[in-house]
């Protein structure tokens, strides 16, 4: 009977009017081009302050590292579609909520292995499909299996794969079940092809593979595969010395991919190649190591690329959606693609062709000391726009936020070496603008098609690594090491960066012009303000959206606040204490009673900070 009863329910909820589902969230970025805006308006500068919380749901996956071996952190952006809000868990769990209540409809788990040595328990969301008739749920779990769930039952729809379920590890990763391989971003969907990247262990040179691979909606079959490293006879397999392309790890999307859909074309954010910091083994270019990548969504046939670093020894993979906007050129609109990066640099092109919509210059970069290593001689420098975030620090920069924080930062920049942007990590200790999280991560950028403008949140934190000799017999004669520091951050024991503030900001870019608009100090440091420090900035993980109402939303930063900017000054206009820091991007819907909502994960946890919940936070006006 209570089966029966969640299905009357969620069929009650379904009946709601198609006709408002462009005031909902039936994608992670809002749209299939990740624009991350919303036309609604009812929440708007005029009001803002009046938000409320309308309801918190807790969904119970939390892991701190005293349970589990892993820890966890709360990125989903929930999708609200025909009434109904689908929600995913750091443990791979999918839960689907009354909008308007956060009353939980059925919730499925995947039933992942929480033993299994992993990087953090996370997903960031899952994907809908329908045909009309068929509504599905896709999820992609972290143990690497693509399930489709129907979404009037909360059960796994047989006629797809196996029981419901595709096990990914199929010709990219077999061989390698000991090692991480998953996915931790939804699918991308076009038409009745299930596009899907992959999380990959990148420790080792070889395997699992990256490849991106597109299945069918309705059975699950493979339809197409595109090969990350290109196999002999493949455009960019000689950008690979040798056989340097064989069983090569990683190259993977493990962030979240963007569609065209009136144009039949998905944009791929790849990654390095393993390993990600030395490159002896792999010696040339690298295609399509940290390339923009855009295939034929039926297909997968390359339509053309572009290398934001060629052979990658920074760990500068792109992590963030690319975003498909529209920008005006002699009078006229362009469709292009925007894509951000970990290097602070945002890159232009037009979509359908690639044609570089800013110039872009090869600039010469230090060659690396290294033994066998040969790091490429330039490095693509976009003319606009300017980057967002710091790309080196002189030493008469060092902090001076506390006595405490400079003394121990001076401590690790005593034998340290400043280098710049592209510099080879050395034998010394090496200090590097930004660091391996970025600059820009997987929140990326959200778009305001009214004003051409995109906003992009970032964090200046620096790296500091130098790289030491393996033991004889590895397969790879170096590995980078920590100088000193946590985690290879170059900050101080309390996570203060080592350099004088800000640390964090968020940046809106007119990209007809590829001038700031304005730049705004992101986050807080609570210690730092109770000793009269002013606002310093703070690292942040998640992203923005941008609506009609005049308001840029955001969370990310790790001070526990969710935030509302006026998106033409950027002037902060609402601000609130969330449970715990709110490391995702937040969504916003309009409920059927004509509310509406805006939502945010607030988790914490991640690798900031040692705070977690496990609250997800409906925001309205009373």
């Amino acid at each position: 009977m209570a089966a029966i009863s969640r299905r009357l329910c969620v069929a009650a909820l379904m009946c709601f009017s198609s006709s408002a589902i462009a005031q909902e969230w039936p994608v992670y970025g809002g749209d299939p081009g990740n624009s991350r805006y919303s036309t609604l308006r009812q929440i708007n500068r005029a009001n803002v302050t009046g938000l409320q919380v309308a309801w918190t749901y807790h969904m119970g996956d939390i892991s701190d590292g005293s349970k589990y071996p892993v820890r966890s952190t709360f990125e989903t952006t929930p999708l609200v579609v025909d009434g109904v809000m689908y929600v995913t868990t750091p443990f791979s769990r999918v839960i689907a909520l009354d909008p308007e209540t956060g009353k939980e409809l059925w919730s499925f788990d995947p039933k992942i292995d929480m033993e299994t040595p992993r990087n953090l328990f996370i997903s960031r969301g899952a994907a809908y499909w329908t045909d009309g008739k068929k509504k599905r749920i896709l999820l992609g779990t972290l143990d690497g299996r693509l399930v489709s769930i129907d979404t009037w039952t909360g059960k796994p729809d047989n006629s797809f794969g196996l029981g419901g379920f595709v096990d990914m590890h199929a010709a990219v990763a077999e061989q390698y079940r000991n090692r991480e391989y998953g996915m931790t971003s939804p699918p991308a969907v076009y038409k009745n092809v299930i596009i899907c990247g992959s999380l990959t262990a990148d420790a080792t040179p070889q395997g699992p593979l990256g490849d991106v691979r597109g299945y069918d909606a309705r059975t699950g079959k493979l339809l197409w595969t595109f090969h990350v490293v290109p196999h002999p006879g493949e455009f960019g397999n000689d950008t690979w010395e040798g056989d340097s392309w064989k069983g090569r790890g990683a190259i993977n999307a493990w962030s979240i991919l963007a569609v065209d859909t009136e144009r039949g074309i998905v944009f791929l954010p790849l990654t390095s190649p393993s390993t990600d910091h030395y490159g002896g083994d792999r010696k040339g270019a690298g295609l399509f190591g940290d390339c923009l990548t855009a295939l034929d969504a039926e297909t997968g046939k390359r339509l053309w690329h572009f290398q934001t670093v060629h052979h990658d020894l920074w760990d500068y993979d792109i992590p963030a959606p690319p975003n498909l906007v529209t920008v005006t050129r002699d009078g006229k609109d362009v469709p292009a693609v925007a894509q951000v990066t970990k290097t602070g640099f945002t890159f232009l092109f037009d979509r359908v062709t690639g044609k570089r919509l800013f110039d872009i210059v090869e600039k010469p970069v230090a060659a690396s000391e290294i033994p066998g290593e040969q790091a490429w001689p330039t490095q693509p420098i976009p003319v606009k726009p300017p980057p967002y975030a710091r790309q080196r620090m002189t030493r008469d920069e060092l902090t001076d936020v506390t006595p405490e924080s400079r003394s121990y930062c001076a401590k690790l920049l005593e034998n340290a070496v400043l280098g710049d942007l592209y510099t080879p990590i050395g034998l010394k200790p090496t200090v590097l603008f930004p660091g391996t999280n970025g600059g820009a991560n997987w929140g990326g950028a959200s778009w305001d098609p009214e004003t051409h403008t995109l906003y992009v949140n970032s964090m200046d934190v620096g790296m500091l690594f130098h790289m030491v000799k393996r033991p004889a017999g590895s397969q790879i004669p170096y590995r980078p090491a920590d100088s000193g520091t946590l985690s290879g951050r170059f900050w101080d024991q309390n996570q203060y960066p080592c350099q004088k503030p800000p640390w964090g900001f968020l940046t809106a870019i007119n990209l007809d012009t590829g001038e700031f608009r304005w730049r705004s100090v992101l986050g807080v440091i609570d210690d730092l303000v109770a000793r009269g420090v002013p606002p310093t900035g703070a690292p942040n993980i998640g992203g923005s959206i941008v609506t009609a109402g005049g308001l840029v939303f955001i969370g990310a930063t790790n001070d526990s606040r969710f935030r509302a900017f006026d998106k033409d000054t950027g002037k902060e206009l609402w601000m609130t204490k969330l449970p715990a820091s709110g490391h995702a991007t937040p969504m916003t819907f309009m409920g059927r009673k004509g509310r509406q909502y805006v939502v945010i994960a607030a988790g914490g946890g991640n690798k900031y900070n040692k705070t977690y919940s496990d609250s997800l936070v409906a925001f309205s006006l009373p």
